[in-house]
């Protein structure tokens, strides 16, 4: 028996560290799950009062336009054509806190406030389509193991590659993060990806699935490892100053959207998990389509009370448009909205900058920082029989949902064809990757595993990128064997 096994906040042994408790290997997290919400809320919890994740970040505001037909896929009105929807962007760093610097090599939030007629739509993304992990279960310990030390409140190389390595789903986004992408030149010049899996749902209740691509129309620009540790030195908010500079001189940033659509059974036999965040779906099986653009024109009058308040959260959808059985959508609908309400407030929801621009009615009531509240004369409960809001389905239409029939279960997703861990970096790196970046990219790894003391952990990450691909492996082995250490690399590979 294992005497030191981790427990729960009360001290009971846990079943499991890396799964969540599903209805099938497919399906739902329930709220039974009470160890994934334990470990969540606590996470939200851990700072204040910046951003647990996504401290260091800017934004601005601007509009959405519809300009293609894609009402075939779904309902939303922000989505129709013609429809022209304010909008607001933030970007920022994952790991950096809020004085760190814009370049070091770290993916980027690209989240999206729409302001649509049906309420706020908000799509939290990155300038990634994949992720580290795809269980929320693992997100608090993944962070944990990016940030510092508790000792010495430095960063710590073995750390980081100790959880990489034990967690061989990573593979993917760290071949994104250490390659040329891993350092964008601004936020203008870098794409955004919704990164997730959704639903679309048109009139007739029809539901696809989707993934979300934002294309930027200043073209895709990286920096150096040497540029990228000068600006760093020189100038630690270089894309926050770029952004607001660019906007104030009428040089208004812009995204073309296009998306994937899945139809709606090709998820039940694709050849793996589409639900997968550590995976992309082939642009050969289900090319890009066009739905329009996202222009920003107008900086922040005031950077804290709109763009440090303002909170995004994957819960908050429209009609048209729902989750899917990805575990890590599922776990973060309900990890960002109750960071709001801790960060900023039980009422976060009315501040102006996080205001819907259509009515809001409910029952919502009290709480710190409540400013609009009902007339004396609204009952407070619901049924009522006095006229209170009530819902309304055929208002809504037809929702989300899928179908699922399974035991509760902590088990990994079900396993398809192609679904192995090191299969599309592999791809990304033999063939995206050009031979100057594949040799960038041996470099960048070479320094960042460098930086390992741990002789154990070490060889994992070397048999970690050889299961990315062999003679990358081995050429990264030579590297090392030979001491061939870029000190200045090793630290700006590291978040």
């Amino acid at each position: 028996m294992n005497a030191n096994f981790s427990t729960t906040q009360s001290g009971a042994p846990v079943v499991d560290d890396s799964n969540s408790s599903a209805i099938g290997r497919d399906g739902a997290i329930p709220l039974t799950d009470h160890y994934l919400i334990e470990k969540l809320a606590q996470f939200n919890r851990e700072r204040i009062p910046e951003r647990v994740v996504h401290a260091k970040g800017g934004g601005a505001f601007g509009v959405f336009e519809t300009t293609e037909d894609v009402s075939m896929y779904t309902k939303a009105a922000l989505f129709q054509t013609g429809a022209v929807t304010e909008t607001l962007l933030r970007f920022s760093s994952v790991a950096g806190e809020q004085g760190s610097p814009d370049t070091w090599r770290d993916p980027r939030g690209f989240a999206l406030k729409f302001y649509t007629s049906e309420g706020n739509y908000d799509l939290v993304g990155n300038n990634t389509p994949v992720f580290f992990i795809r269980d929320g279960i693992k997100f608090p310990d993944f962070i944990h193991s990016q940030k510092r030390l508790p000792g010495t409140n430095l960063r710590d190389a073995d750390m980081q590659w100790d959880f990489w390595t034990l967690s061989p789903e990573s593979a993917h986004q760290v071949t994104w993060l250490m390659g040329d992408r891993g350092l964008p030149a601004s936020w203008r010049t870098m794409n955004g990806y919704g990164s997730h899996t959704y639903m679309w749902i048109n009139e007739a209740g029809e539901k696809f699935w989707v993934k979300y691509h934002f294309k930027s129309n200043q073209g895709h620009e990286t920096l150096t490892v040497d540029e990228a540790e000068s600006l760093a030195g020189s100038d630690a908010d270089h894309h926050l100053r770029d952004l607001s500079e660019n906007i104030a001189k009428g040089n208004h940033p812009s995204w073309d959207l296009k998306v994937q659509v899945m139809p709606y059974d090709d998820a039940k036999d694709y050849r793996f998990n589409p639900f997968d965040l550590t995976k992309v779906w082939p642009h050969a099986d289900y090319p890009l389509i066009p739905v329009g653009k996202l222009t920003l024109n107008r900086n922040p009058e005031n950077y804290f009370a709109q763009i440090e308040q303002a909170t995004f959260a994957p819960s908050n959808f429209v009609p048209g448009i729902a989750a899917s059985p990805d575990r890590m959508l599922q776990a973060r609908i309900f990890s960002y909205a109750d960071a709001h309400r801790y960060r900023v407030g039980t009422n976060h929801a009315q501040l102006p900058v996080n205001m819907p621009k259509s009515e809001v009615r409910n029952y919502s009531k009290d709480g710190a920082g409540r400013y609009h509240f009902n007339s004396a004369s609204t009952p407070v409960y619901a049924p009522n029989s006095v006229g209170g809001p009530a819902a309304d389905p055929a208002l809504y239409g037809p929702h989300g949902g899928w179908e699922n029939d399974g035991e509760l279960v902590r088990a990994a997703h079900t396993l398809h064809a192609e679904d192995d861990d090191f299969g599309q970096a592999g791809t990304l790196y033999r063939e995206v990757f050009d031979d100057a970046a594949r040799a960038r990219f041996l470099e960048t790894i070479t320094g960042a595993v460098g930086g390992v003391v741990s002789s154990e952990i070490r060889e994992r990450a070397i048999q970690y990128w050889t299961n990315v691909d062999a003679d990358l492996g081995a050429k990264l082995r030579a590297n090392l064997g030979s001491g061939e250490t870029p000190a200045s690399e090793s630290e700006a590979a590291l978040y």
